[in-house]
């Protein structure tokens, strides 16, 4: 979301492990939405909500859903 406000690409780096086998994972996800991982083996779930941003007047991304 910040990087579409600043009309900037941003990106965000991170770790975190696997909630059912504790392997870590370590994930880069960018303002356009692209994600990947450092880890070539894992297969993780990433969910990428698809909100109108033109049209949305939520206090939270919780209040899309």
């Amino acid at each position: 979301m910040q990087g579409h406000l600043r009309n900037q690409t941003l990106s965000v780096e991170i770790e975190t492990a696997c909630a059912h086998c504790n392997r870590p994972l370590h994930i880069t996800l960018d303002s356009n939405l692209r994600w990947s991982l450092k880890e070539q083996d894992a297969t993780p779930f990433v969910f990428m909500p698809d909100i109108d941003w033109s049209h949305f007047t939520g206090a939270t991304i919780i209040d899309a859903y």
